[in-house]
């Protein structure tokens, strides 16, 4: 290839084979109890967390920074209403309105992009989902129905299917990355933050 790659972005596979490298939905499976969901159309996950800046007199600019709450873990689902299941009842629960959950439940999203070997798969677990909204439109304009569903999580973690944590411990480039050990078991999901563990302001 003409030219120089300055980002380091891998185009081309080894020895100039051709290459797809863009994630892909098409490799994703959402399951509940085991059991794949079908007909969803979309599911978001959003993570945040709140972190306050802290400041002081004489001096401008901020002078440190730290989280003031746990992250909350929320998203949202679209789901054509097909095989003569509503959106909750898809996700294996028995019933059919928001008011009528008493138990939280799972997601789980198998990622089968990364590899072909199925033990590389990249298996995400929602942990105790609390369905917070159901919303449902009957139109004239549009006769299929579609079921949308939020919800909010207590916790979320992410490993390889044969156990190994999910980050390569390389970048891009090949550079190691600096991993934490107290940050890899909290992504697995061995802790549900990394912040109540010692030596915080050593590191």
């Amino acid at each position: 290839m003409a030219g120089r790659n300055h980002t380091a972005t891998q185009i081309e596979g080894e020895g100039g084979r051709n290459k797809t490298g863009t994630h892909l939905s098409t490799n994703i499976v959402i399951l509940v109890n085991g059991n794949a969901i079908g007909a969803i159309t979309k599911l978001s996950v959003d993570e945040n967390r709140n972190v306050k800046a802290i400041d002081e007199v004489g001096t401008d600019g901020h002078i440190d920074s730290a989280p003031t709450k746990s992250t909350d873990i929320t998203g949202s689902c679209t789901r054509t209403r097909f095989d003569r299941m509503r959106i909750a009842e898809a996700f294996g629960r028995g019933f059919v309105h928001v008011h009528s959950q008493r138990r939280p439940f799972d997601i789980e999203i198998q990622d089968r992009f990364h590899d072909a070997d199925p033990g590389n798969a990249i298996i995400t677990v929602i942990r105790n989902v609390w369905i917070t909204k159901i919303g449902y439109t009957y139109s004239s304009d549009d006769f299929v129905i579609v079921d949308d569903m939020s919800w909010l999580a207590e916790g979320i973690s992410s490993t390889m299917n044969n156990g190994a944590i999910v980050s390569g411990g390389k970048d891009a480039v090949g550079n190691p990355i600096v991993i934490d050990a107290i940050e890899s078991e909290s992504d697995v999901g061995k802790y549900r933050g990394s912040l109540d563990s010692p030596g915080l302001l050593q590191i």
